[in-house]
């Protein structure tokens, strides 16, 4: 055999090492650095956690664990709690914990995180001391963009309940069969100015102990853009607030649509804030069923029963519980049951009013009526009924 033939063997028998050689340098690489990227994933989370905890929201997990090698980052957080603290305020006024949550992400796209949530959670109002359980039989989230602003973000929730404790007893407040919640920057808004385009759905959704229209389940899809931001920064909900108003800032309803039952109402318009921290604006609203909406509101009823000045306080400011019911027995005395008269046809009075400045329409192939849906420092008012009262939001 010749030397040129023994170098070759020797050549060919190298090259059978070259490639298992290559195969373990880039595993050692690739396992360094993933540790060194897990390590960097708890170094943000605790700059995150630090951010979040100079805006009142404190997060924290009994136990956290760092998994998912060698393709993806699993970040495991059990005992998981979040509480909300007010600086000016003794007491803490929100806190909820739930059992676990589970943050993925995959090493090629890092900065696409999605959650998992286990129920249940338990909140807690430290201001008022009740205690909610909330339910659902999946719940997960996406966001895109971290560590910086998120560029788009979404939550998700199956089967969601809430519940008030009573004692030893849960008592029913709401639930739905889904609710999503979309969010993104919208496209060409500027950083210092952000506009955020929103999406809200929820399907068989209903609200106990609110009002009997609400107790019915409903299905909801509104799509609205939030203007008068001035960045994205983590802050407290009533300074946000306070901000957009100080700004002229607004929610613009693009789009809802709401079905329940027979009867589907869309409304599109503008919402502002008034100095008060209550709500301010104009929906322009079509329903179809109208007739049906309307004696579900029980004005009648309310009538014939008496009308509590708490009742009336929400829906005709000003006037006295003692005076209406003083207005009946003089119509009763004029003419004997004029009074239960009016009282009996109160639904037709306000039908009539709300006729009186809508107009005619048709939606989705069914005769329908338009009219505004108006807000005014707070009070819903639906035609000339003041159907509601939202609280401040700061």
């Amino acid at each position: 055999m010749s030397d040129m033939t023994i170098a070759a063997g020797r050549r060919s028998r190298w090259g059978l090492f070259i490639a298992p050689v290559l195969l373990l340098i880039l595993a050692v690489a690739w396992s360094g650095f993933w540790f060194y990227a897990a390590s960097q994933a708890e170094v943000a989370a605790d700059a995150w956690r630090a951010q979040e905890a100079k805006s009142g929201r404190i997060y924290d997990c009994a136990k956290r664990s760092i998994a998912g090698f060698p393709f993806r980052f699993e970040v495991q957080c059990s005992g998981a709690s979040v509480a909300l603290v007010s600086q000016n305020a003794s007491k803490t006024p929100f806190t909820a914990k739930l059992d676990n949550i589970l943050v993925l992400a995959q090493v090629y796209d890092p900065k696409h995180v999605i959650a998992e949530f286990s129920a249940p959670a338990t909140l807690v109002d430290g201001v008022t001391q009740n205690t909610f359980v909330v339910n659902w039989s999946k719940g997960r989230s996406s966001v895109v963009g971290l560590p910086a602003i998120p560029d788009r973000a979404s939550i998700v929730f199956d089967d969601p309940s809430v519940n008030r404790v009573d004692g030893s007893v849960q008592v029913p407040l709401a639930r739905a069969k889904q609710i999503e919640l979309h969010g993104r920057i919208a496209d060409g808004s500027p950083a210092d100015h952000p506009v955020i385009e929103t999406v809200l759905q929820v399907a068989q959704g209903s609200i106990q102990g609110v009002h009997p229209l609400l107790a019915e389940p409903f299905d909801a899809d509104t799509r609205a853009r939030i203007s008068g931001l001035s960045d994205l920064t983590p802050k407290p909900w009533p300074q946000r607030f306070r901000e957009i108003q100080a700004a002229g800032g607004h929610i613009e309803i693009v789009q809802s649509r709401i079905q329940q039952g027979e009867m589907v109402a869309v409304a599109a318009g503008t919402l502002g804030l008034s100095a008060n921290g209550r709500l301010d604006g104009e929906l322009q609203m079509t329903v179809t069923g109208l007739e049906r909406v309307i004696p579900a509101l029980g004005i009648e009823k309310m009538l014939e029963e008496g009308v509590p000045q708490a009742t009336l306080d929400r829906v005709a400011p000003g006037v006295k519980s003692k005076d209406l019911n003083n207005l009946f027995g003089a119509l009763d005395r004029a003419v004997p049951g004029l009074g239960k008269v009016i009282k009996q046809n109160a639904n037709a009075g306000v039908a009539a009013g709300i006729n009186s400045i809508g107009t005619e329409s048709t939606l989705e192939g069914k005769k329908a009526r338009s009219f505004p849906l108006k807000f005014v420092d707070g009070a819903v008012l639906l035609g000339p009924v003041t159907v509601g009262q939202i609280p401040p939001l700061y």
